[in-house]
C-alpha cells in the first residue's frame, strides 16, 4: 500500500480552513494529520506530527507565516512549509522563499493549485502561484523571459550553479550545507534563484535541463 502524504493546514479563518480540509480529504492519498489556527499552535502541532507538508497562513495571529517557516528550517527541514495568502506582493513572495517555504499558493486560487503544488513540492520541486509568477522573471530577467539557454547559464552564479548540480546528485539541503560550508538557509536562497533563472519548476524540470546541460555525467 502506497503511503499517504501526511499534511498539517493552519488559517486563522474557520471557512478557509474548512474548504481547505476538504480539497485535501477528497484526495485518496493524502492523510490531513492536524490543523491549526495561530502560529505558535502551528508551531506546536507540526513540531509533533512532523508531516510531509505543511501549509500555512502568512498572516496569523500571534506568530506570523513567515517567522513559523524561519523556525521550521531550523527545527525541522524535513518538512516542506507552503505558504497560502491574500498578498500578491513580490516583497512577501521574496521573504517566504528566502526563509525557506517550498511553496506560495494564493488563497484566491488555492482550489484550482494548492493540490498540484502539494504534489510539486512533494517531488523536490519549488511552488510558485502562475498569477504572480511572472513577477519572478520579470524581476530575474530585466522585464522579458528568456528562454533557457546560454545566457541562463551565464546568469548562474558558481554558487547556485554548484547547489543546482549537488540537488541533481540527490544531496539534501542539510548535506549540501555541511559540503560547501554555509547555513541551509542560504542553500535554499541559491536553489531559489537558480531555479528562478533558468524557469524551472520541480526537481523533475532541474534533472531534465541537468541532462541536457551534460551535468549528469560530470558528477
Amino acid at each position: 500500500m502506497t503511503r499517504k502524504t501526511r499534511i498539517v493546514l493552519s488559517d486563522d479563518h474557520p471557512i478557509v480552513l474548512a474548504g481547505l480540509r476538504n480539497l485535501i480529504e477528497a484526495e485518496t492519498d493524502f492523510e490531513l494529520v492536524g490543523e491549526a489556527s495561530n502560529g505558535l499552535q502551528a508551531l506546536k502541532l507540526i513540531r509533533e506530527k512532523l508531516p510531509d507538508v505543511a501549509v500555512i497562513d502568512i498572516s496569523m495571529p500571534e506568530l506570523n507565516g513567515i517567522s513559523v517557516v524561519r523556525r521550521l528550517a531550523d527545527e525541522a527541514p524535513a518538512v516542506r512549509v507552503m505558504i497560502l495568502t491574500l498578498h500578491e506582493d513580490r516583497a512577501y513572495l521574496k521573504q517566504a522563499l528566502e526563509a525557506g517555504a517550498r511553496g506560495y499558493v494564493l488563497k484566491r486560487s488555492a482550489a484550482e493549485n494548492l493540490i498540484g503544488a502539494i504534489r510539486a513540492v512533494m517531488v523536490g520541486g519549488l511552488y510558485v502561484d502562475p498569477a504572480i509568477v511572472g513577477q519572478v522573471f520579470e524581476a530575474n530577467s530585466g522585464g522579458g523571459r528568456q528562454s533557457v539557454g546560454k545566457a541562463a547559464i551565464r546568469d548562474l552564479t558558481e554558487r547556485e550553479s554548484e547547489v543546482l548540480k549537488l540537488i541533481v546528485s540527490g544531496f539534501t539541503n542539510k548535506e549540501i550545507a555541511r559540503k560547501l560550508d554555509v547555513g541551509v538557509k542560504s542553500v535554499e536562497t541559491y536553489k531559489t534563484r537558480g531555479f528562478q533563472k533558468l524557469e524551472l519548476k520541480t526537481r523533475a524540470d532541474l534533472v531534465r535541463y541537468a541532462s541536457a546541460q551534460g551535468w549528469l555525467a560530470a558528477i
